[in-house]
Protein backbone atom coordinates (compact mmCIF):
# COMPACT_ATOMS: atom_id res chain seq x y z
CA UNK A 1 0.00 0.00 0.00
CA UNK A 2 1.19 3.43 -0.84
CA UNK A 3 2.28 5.42 2.20
CA UNK A 4 2.54 9.23 2.61
CA UNK A 5 6.31 8.31 2.68
CA UNK A 6 6.60 6.91 -0.40
CA UNK A 7 4.33 9.70 -2.19
CA UNK A 8 6.19 12.18 -0.94
CA UNK A 9 9.80 10.21 -1.76
CA UNK A 10 7.93 10.36 -5.79
CA UNK A 11 7.30 14.04 -5.66
CA UNK A 12 10.51 14.85 -4.92
CA UNK A 13 12.27 13.26 -7.84
CA UNK A 14 9.48 13.83 -9.58
CA UNK A 15 10.85 17.91 -8.89
CA UNK A 16 14.45 16.68 -9.42
CA UNK A 17 13.78 15.30 -12.78
CA UNK A 18 12.46 18.17 -13.73
CA UNK A 19 15.52 20.63 -13.25
CA UNK A 20 17.67 17.67 -14.36
CA UNK A 21 20.48 19.25 -17.63
CA UNK A 22 19.98 16.92 -20.63
CA UNK A 23 23.45 15.03 -21.64
CA UNK A 24 25.37 16.51 -24.42
CA UNK A 25 23.59 16.16 -27.46
CA UNK A 26 24.61 14.47 -30.52
CA UNK A 27 24.67 17.88 -32.04
CA UNK A 28 26.42 19.46 -29.75
CA UNK A 29 28.92 16.61 -29.65
CA UNK A 30 29.83 16.68 -33.45
CA UNK A 31 30.23 20.70 -33.38
CA UNK A 32 32.58 20.16 -30.34
CA UNK A 33 34.72 17.11 -31.92
CA UNK A 34 34.96 19.55 -35.22
CA UNK A 35 35.34 22.17 -34.04
CA UNK A 36 38.55 21.03 -32.13
CA UNK A 37 39.67 19.58 -35.45
CA UNK A 38 39.33 22.94 -37.39
CA UNK A 39 41.47 24.94 -34.26
CA UNK A 40 44.02 21.75 -33.82
CA UNK A 41 44.46 22.60 -37.87
CA UNK A 42 43.66 19.16 -39.43
CA UNK A 43 40.91 20.98 -41.51
CA UNK A 44 42.77 24.05 -42.78
CA UNK A 45 41.74 27.39 -44.05
CA UNK A 46 39.32 26.57 -47.22
CA UNK A 47 38.97 22.84 -46.83
CA UNK A 48 35.35 21.77 -47.50
CA UNK A 49 33.18 20.08 -45.02
CA UNK A 50 31.20 17.71 -46.86
CA UNK A 51 27.88 16.59 -44.80
CA UNK A 52 27.58 13.35 -46.57
CA UNK A 53 31.39 12.58 -45.97
CA UNK A 54 30.69 14.22 -42.08
CA UNK A 55 28.13 11.84 -41.46
CA UNK A 56 29.42 9.08 -42.50
CA UNK A 57 32.90 9.62 -40.50
CA UNK A 58 30.94 9.73 -37.47
CA UNK A 59 28.04 7.22 -38.58
CA UNK A 60 25.41 8.93 -38.24
CA UNK A 61 22.76 10.82 -40.28
CA UNK A 62 23.12 13.87 -41.77
CA UNK A 63 20.51 15.71 -39.93
CA UNK A 64 22.62 16.08 -36.58
CA UNK A 65 25.80 17.24 -38.93
CA UNK A 66 23.22 19.85 -40.28
CA UNK A 67 22.90 20.75 -37.05
CA UNK A 68 26.10 20.71 -35.75
CA UNK A 69 27.58 22.98 -38.99
CA UNK A 70 24.92 25.68 -37.47
CA UNK A 71 26.59 26.01 -34.53
CA UNK A 72 30.02 26.06 -36.15
CA UNK A 73 28.86 28.70 -38.72
CA UNK A 74 27.48 30.86 -35.62
CA UNK A 75 31.33 30.69 -33.99
CA UNK A 76 32.56 31.93 -37.17
CA UNK A 77 34.64 28.50 -37.67
CA UNK A 78 33.15 27.66 -40.94
CA UNK A 79 31.03 29.76 -43.78
CA UNK A 80 28.32 28.07 -46.18
CA UNK A 81 28.48 29.25 -50.02
CA UNK A 82 25.55 28.73 -52.26
CA UNK A 83 25.83 25.55 -54.64
CA UNK A 84 29.71 25.07 -52.46
CA UNK A 85 28.55 23.63 -49.23
CA UNK A 86 30.40 24.69 -46.29
CA UNK A 87 34.28 25.56 -45.74
CA UNK A 88 36.44 26.23 -43.28
CA UNK A 89 36.77 30.25 -43.26
CA UNK A 90 40.08 31.82 -43.73
CA UNK A 91 39.81 35.15 -41.58
CA UNK A 92 42.01 38.14 -43.58
CA UNK A 93 44.93 39.34 -41.87
CA UNK A 94 43.59 42.87 -41.44
CA UNK A 95 40.35 41.07 -39.90
CA UNK A 96 42.36 39.28 -37.33
CA UNK A 97 44.13 41.99 -36.21
CA UNK A 98 40.93 43.75 -35.90
CA UNK A 99 39.64 41.39 -33.15
CA UNK A 100 43.23 42.06 -31.02
CA UNK A 101 42.62 45.64 -30.90
CA UNK A 102 38.65 44.38 -29.88
CA UNK A 103 40.10 41.84 -27.30
CA UNK A 104 42.70 44.79 -25.72
CA UNK A 105 40.17 47.51 -26.06
CA UNK A 106 37.61 45.36 -23.83
CA UNK A 107 39.68 43.38 -21.91
CA UNK A 108 41.47 46.59 -20.35
CA UNK A 109 38.26 47.80 -20.09
CA UNK A 110 36.86 44.82 -17.62
CA UNK A 111 40.56 44.70 -15.99
CA UNK A 112 40.28 48.10 -15.05
CA UNK A 113 36.87 47.83 -13.32
CA UNK A 114 38.15 44.07 -12.02
CA UNK A 115 41.56 45.43 -10.11
CA UNK A 116 40.07 47.23 -6.97
CA UNK A 117 37.70 44.08 -6.51
CA UNK A 118 39.55 40.78 -6.56
CA UNK A 119 39.84 39.06 -3.34
CA UNK A 120 42.67 37.03 -2.18
CA UNK A 121 40.83 33.92 -2.75
CA UNK A 122 40.06 35.21 -6.71
CA UNK A 123 43.09 35.61 -7.66
CA UNK A 124 44.57 32.48 -6.19
CA UNK A 125 42.49 31.35 -8.38
CA UNK A 126 43.73 32.83 -11.60
CA UNK A 127 47.29 31.49 -9.92
CA UNK A 128 45.98 27.63 -10.35
CA UNK A 129 44.48 28.63 -14.03
CA UNK A 130 47.99 29.72 -14.68
CA UNK A 131 49.96 26.62 -13.53
CA UNK A 132 47.93 24.38 -15.32
CA UNK A 133 48.62 26.97 -18.64
CA UNK A 134 52.06 26.73 -17.42
CA UNK A 135 51.98 22.81 -17.53
CA UNK A 136 49.82 22.99 -21.10
CA UNK A 137 52.52 25.19 -22.54
CA UNK A 138 55.92 22.87 -21.13
CA UNK A 139 53.77 20.19 -22.55
CA UNK A 140 52.59 21.24 -25.69
CA UNK A 141 48.88 20.31 -25.45
CA UNK A 142 47.88 22.81 -28.02
CA UNK A 143 44.47 21.98 -27.09
CA UNK A 144 44.50 23.17 -23.30
CA UNK A 145 46.66 25.85 -24.20
CA UNK A 146 43.77 28.10 -26.32
CA UNK A 147 40.83 26.76 -23.35
CA UNK A 148 43.18 27.42 -20.43
CA UNK A 149 44.73 30.67 -21.49
CA UNK A 150 41.01 32.22 -21.95
CA UNK A 151 40.01 30.55 -18.60
CA UNK A 152 43.42 32.77 -16.78
CA UNK A 153 42.47 36.29 -18.86
CA UNK A 154 38.77 35.61 -18.01
CA UNK A 155 39.25 34.56 -14.15
CA UNK A 156 40.90 38.32 -13.93
CA UNK A 157 38.01 40.16 -15.15
CA UNK A 158 35.16 38.80 -13.12
CA UNK A 159 35.14 40.58 -10.35
CA UNK A 160 34.01 43.38 -13.02
CA UNK A 161 30.49 41.50 -13.27
CA UNK A 162 30.23 42.41 -17.25
CA UNK A 163 28.73 39.37 -18.60
CA UNK A 164 27.82 40.62 -21.74
CA UNK A 165 31.50 41.70 -22.48
CA UNK A 166 32.67 38.76 -21.70
CA UNK A 167 30.37 36.61 -23.60
CA UNK A 168 31.82 38.72 -26.67
CA UNK A 169 35.00 38.39 -25.70
CA UNK A 170 34.55 34.36 -25.44
CA UNK A 171 33.12 34.80 -28.99
CA UNK A 172 36.34 36.32 -29.91
CA UNK A 173 38.49 33.95 -28.16
CA UNK A 174 36.77 31.14 -30.40
CA UNK A 175 37.77 33.19 -33.55
CA UNK A 176 40.90 33.62 -32.90
CA UNK A 177 42.46 30.03 -30.85
CA UNK A 178 43.17 28.18 -34.22
CA UNK A 179 45.59 31.36 -35.09
CA UNK A 180 47.15 31.44 -31.92
CA UNK A 181 47.87 27.94 -31.97
CA UNK A 182 49.55 28.08 -35.40
CA UNK A 183 51.64 30.58 -33.88
CA UNK A 184 52.65 29.24 -30.54
CA UNK A 185 53.39 26.22 -33.10
CA UNK A 186 55.44 28.00 -35.55
CA UNK A 187 57.17 30.63 -33.22
CA UNK A 188 57.79 28.41 -30.10
CA UNK A 189 56.26 31.49 -28.06
CA UNK A 190 56.09 29.93 -24.95
CA UNK A 191 58.24 31.58 -22.80
CA UNK A 192 57.13 35.07 -23.67
CA UNK A 193 53.45 34.11 -22.93
CA UNK A 194 54.69 32.52 -19.49
CA UNK A 195 56.88 35.26 -18.50
CA UNK A 196 53.90 38.24 -19.43
CA UNK A 197 51.66 36.06 -17.84
CA UNK A 198 53.15 35.55 -14.59
CA UNK A 199 54.05 38.92 -14.91
CA UNK A 200 49.83 40.27 -15.11
CA UNK A 201 49.45 38.00 -12.02
CA UNK A 202 51.96 39.64 -10.13
CA UNK A 203 50.86 43.36 -10.74
CA UNK A 204 47.18 42.40 -10.17
CA UNK A 205 47.64 41.00 -6.72
CA UNK A 206 49.86 43.93 -5.84
CA UNK A 207 46.62 46.36 -7.72
CA UNK A 208 49.05 47.87 -9.85
CA UNK A 209 47.11 50.04 -12.16
CA UNK A 210 50.39 49.67 -14.66
CA UNK A 211 48.34 46.22 -15.48
CA UNK A 212 46.02 47.94 -17.79
CA UNK A 213 48.32 49.06 -20.22
CA UNK A 214 50.67 46.19 -19.90
CA UNK A 215 47.79 43.99 -20.94
CA UNK A 216 47.28 46.06 -23.70
CA UNK A 217 50.64 45.88 -25.14
CA UNK A 218 50.41 41.71 -23.98
CA UNK A 219 47.57 41.48 -26.70
CA UNK A 220 48.94 43.84 -28.83
CA UNK A 221 51.95 41.97 -29.39
CA UNK A 222 50.42 38.66 -29.53
CA UNK A 223 48.36 39.84 -32.44
CA UNK A 224 51.52 41.34 -34.51
CA UNK A 225 53.46 38.37 -33.81
CA UNK A 226 50.96 36.23 -34.79
CA UNK A 227 50.17 37.77 -38.07
CA UNK A 228 54.06 37.70 -39.07
CA UNK A 229 53.69 34.05 -38.46
CA UNK A 230 50.55 33.41 -40.03
CA UNK A 231 51.67 35.13 -43.12
CA UNK A 232 54.94 32.29 -43.11
CA UNK A 233 52.10 29.67 -42.74
CA UNK A 234 50.36 30.65 -45.59
CA UNK A 235 52.73 30.91 -48.16
CA UNK A 236 53.96 27.42 -47.11
CA UNK A 237 51.29 26.02 -47.36
CA UNK A 238 50.20 27.35 -50.79
CA UNK A 239 53.49 26.29 -51.88
CA UNK A 240 52.40 22.18 -50.49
Amino acid sequence: MDTIGDRNMLDSENQRAKFRLPRLSLPEALAESLRERILSGEFKEGAPLIQEAIAAEYDCSRMPVREAFRQLEAAGLIVSKIHKGSIVSALPSEQIMELFDLRAMLECDVLARSLGLHSDESLAHSEQILKQLEDAYHKRDFARVGALNWEFHRSLYVPSDRVQTLAILQGINVQIDRYIRIQLLVTSGFDEAEREHRQILSMSKNRDSNVVEFMRGHILRAGHNLLQALSERRVSDAAT
